[in-house]
Parts: C-alpha cells; structure tokens; sequence
C-alpha cells in the first residue's frame, strides 16, 4: 500500500470527490457552477481522466465544506502532501488555545463545562462538572475514561438517573446522525453503531428522517432520591480553524434549567468551612 506522510492511498482522488459530492446533496452541475469550471471538467476529475491541481483540490474541497483532515486525505489521493496540521491539545503550538479553554471553562463556574474531542470524549472539564455529575455517578462509572454519549447510553451510568432519558437520548442520537453525514468520520460511525446496540434504544432512531422532528430546546432532568436536578447545554466550536483537532473540539456549556437547580449548583461551589 503506497503511503504519503502516514496516509494511506486506497482512494482515488475521483472516488472521494463523488462521494462527498453526494454526501452533500450537489448535483455535478451544481458544485461545478460554484466552482466556476465546467461540468464536463468536473466529470473528468470524477472519472479520472483529469488531474487536479493542488489549487483545484482546495477549491472543491472548500465548496464541498469538507473536514479539514478529510481535506488531506483528498489532497493525498491526488498526489500532494497533506496542509493542515492535527497537533496534539498538548502541544506548545496551541498554548493560547489552551488558555482560551480553561477562561471558559473557569468563567462557566459554578455550572458544569466539558471540553470534547469529535467522538465526545471528555478532553478537559471544570470542578463544577465533577461536584454536580458526581451526584449521579453510577456502577459503570470510570472517571478516567468518560464518553459523554456512553455516558447517556448507557443503562449502569447516568442514564439510569435522567428522568427524560428518551428525550434526551432522542436529541443526541440526532446529533450523532448530523456529525455523520458532515464528517463522515469512521471514528463516529462505530459510535453511532454502539450506541444503538444498548438495551432500550429504539431501533427506529437508525434512520435519520426518524429523528426530524425535535423540540427547540431539551433540558436534562436528573433525580436520584430527593435530588432533583435539570439542565439545558450549549455547544461552541472554534471558527475558522487551520488544524485538524481544532475544528473537531465542542465546548459543551450547561445552564441550570430551574431556579433550584441553580441554588444547588452556587451552594456546591462554596468553599468547605475550615475545622479549628
């Protein structure tokens, strides 16, 4: 298998072109017209009987909207070395984005904040995540490696505390499906398979179309014994990013969704009166 810079070529150029040409619903006339050239150039870059220039992949990857490290991998298949990077959240160069990150999630006290890689994985939280999800940790809890959709999923973690867990459930899958059909990341795709394999979920919620219909706005209501919790979340994203991890983190927000909730998460935060 023929290799460049740690990507493997399996793919033609043409191939991955289709595909995220039809992933995005675009007619070969519509992305040519968008890219100013013409259709007939397009086919032969499909078909492989053009080549495309460096510049030419970078224009239809654009007009495509293709993930970043999709956008190397097209680059690779046409013959060029890839252009953005994907540095590790650690590394020096990304300090200031960091920094960036541990404002918000400060700033979000006394209300829980995630930092989330593109499978959901948890990659950096505040104290008030761990004070206030603490509350409702369950058998299968694992603060070392935590998924915040296993998380949901998952009938022995916190699933089994979250009073509207169809809804809320229901809401993340279609998150999940919506992440698919943008990145088309394997990665998520075996996520998504898990996730519907748990004890409970509707076998219905496979199919996107199923999942069209979704209410504004679903706060999370958890209960366990006389504790009554509800929260609501918000999502943010890097804009215009240049490096592959960048684009995939989301930094997940949550807003008490009752004034007791509210009073339970600021009492939480108090500091611990001091034994003499």
């Amino acid at each position: 298998m023929n290799t460049l810079l740690g990507f493997p070529q399996t793919d033609t150029f043409g191939r991955l072109l289709r595909q995220w040409r039809t992933t995005r619903h675009m007619s070969q006339l519509a992305l040519a017209t968008e890219a100013g050239i013409s259709t007939r150039h397009l086919s032969f870059l499909e078909t492989g009987r053009a080549q495309p220039s460096r510049e030419m992949v970078q224009l239809l990857t654009g007009m495509l909207d293709v993930p970043l490290g999709e956008r190397n991998a097209l680059l690779v298949s046409a013959g060029y070395a890839p252009i953005y990077g994907e540095r590790p959240l650690g590394a020096p160069e990304l300090e200031p984005v960091r920094r960036a990150l541990q404002f918000i999630l400060r700033q979000q006290e006394p209300f829980p904040a995630f930092v989330l890689d593109v499978q959901w994985n948890i990659v950096m939280r505040n104290d008030a995540s761990r004070r206030i999800f603490g509350l409702f940790k369950g058998p299968g809890h694992d603060e070392k490696s935590v998924n915040v959709m296993r998380t949901v999923f998952d009938p022995e973690r916190l699933r089994q505390y979250i009073t509207n867990w169809e809804d809320v459930a229901q809401c993340l899958m279609h998150s999940i499906h919506r992440e698919v059909a943008a990145t088309g990341s394997d990665a998520v795709i075996r996520l998504r398979d898990e996730l519907l394999a748990y004890p409970g979920v509707p076998s219905r919620w496979s199919a996107p179309d199923a999942l069209a219909a979704m209410p504004p706005l679903i706060s999370m209501q958890m209960r366990k014994g006389d504790l009554a919790l509800a929260f609501f979340s918000t999502i943010t994203m890097f804009a215009t990013p240049r490096d592959v991890t960048l684009q995939q983190l989301k930094i997940e927000c949550f807003f008490p969704a009752d004034a007791v909730t509210e009073q339970v998460a600021r009492r939480l935060a108090l500091p611990e009166p001091v034994a003499v």
